[in-house]
C-alpha cells in the first residue's frame, strides 16, 4: 500500500498557500509536517482528507486519485482537524454510537483501537465536561471507525497532558506497525519520535528535513 501526493496547488485570492506539493509514503510509515503558524499544514491536510478543493494535484491511492473521487475519502482515510467534531451535549458513548454500532463499539471498547486510547475510561462523560485529551482521544476514535488505511492528524497533541499524548503516541505506534499510514502535522518534538519522514512547508513549498534531535537547529529552519 503506498499513497502518492504530487503537484497540489492552493491560492486564496492572489495569495498561493501551496505551491506543487509533493510527496509519497509506504505502508507502516509515518511523516510529520513542520512549519510555522499560517504555512499552509491545515490547509494541506483538508484538501487531502477532502474538506477542502484543491486548485491542482493529485493525491494516489492505490491507483485511485482520491481528489477526483472524494467520495471514496472517508472508505480509506481517518481525519483529526484541530478542533474536535464532537457533539458538545453527548457523552462519549453517545458520539460513539452516532459513528459504531452497538456491537462494534463494544468490541472496539474491549480489543480495538476504542480500548488502547482508553476511551473506556470516560464513556459516561459528555464532551463539554472533558479535559483536552480526553476530546482529542475521542476524536480519534470517531475517525478510524472504517479501519481506513491512513490517519491524518492535526496538531494531534497540542495542548495535551503527558498521559494523553502517551495514549495517543502508543496508539499511532501500534497503527504504524500495524501497516497504517499515519500523516502528522506538528509543533511537538516527542512527535517526530514517531516518524521516519519530516517535511517543512515553507513559502507554499515541502521540503524534506532530517530531523537529529536538535529542536533548536529546526526552529531555525522553520
Amino acid at each position: 500500500m503506498q499513497i502518492a501526493v504530487a503537484g497540489i496547488k492552493k491560492a486564496y485570492a492572489r495569495k498561493k498557500v501551496l505551491t506543487d506539493i509533493s510527496f509519497s509514503m509506504g505502508a507502516g510509515s509515518c511523516a510529520a509536517i513542520l512549519g510555522s503558524n499560517g504555512s499552509g499544514k491545515s490547509t494541506l491536510l483538508s484538501i487531502l482528507a477532502g474538506v477542502r478543493r484543491a486548485d491542482g494535484g493529485s493525491f494516489l491511492y492505490r491507483d485511485i486519485d482520491l481528489l477526483r473521487e472524494p467520495g471514496l475519502i472517508p472508505k480509506v482515510l481517518g481525519y483529526v482537524p484541530q478542533g474536535d467534531p464532537l457533539m458538545e451535549e453527548l457523552s462519549a458513548w453517545d458520539n460513539l454510537r452516532m459513528w459504531y454500532d452497538r456491537k462494534t463499539l463494544e468490541r472496539e471498547l474491549a480489543e480495538g483501537a476504542l480500548g488502547l486510547l482508553g476511551i473506556d475510561s470516560f464513556l459516561k462523560t459528555t464532551v463539554r465536561r472533558m479535559s483536552g485529551g480526553m476530546r482529542k482521544r475521542l476524536s480519534i476514535g470517531c475517525a478510524v471507525v472504517s479501519h481506513p488505511g491512513i490517519l491524518v492528524l492535526d496538531e494531534p497533541s497540542a495542548a495535551l497532558d503527558p498521559v494523553c499524548k502517551e495514549k495517543i503516541r502508543n496508539y499511532l505506534d501500534v497503527y504504524r506497525k500495524e501497516g497504517g499510514i499515519v500523516l502528522m502535522a506538528t509543533h511537538d518534538a516527542q512527535d517526530l519520535e514517531l516518524c521516519n519522514e519530516c517535511y517543512i512547508l515553507k513559502d507554499g513549498i515541502l521540503y524534506p528535513w532530517q530531523y537529529d534531535g536538535d529542536f533548536h537547529r529546526l526552529a531555525e529552519a522553520l
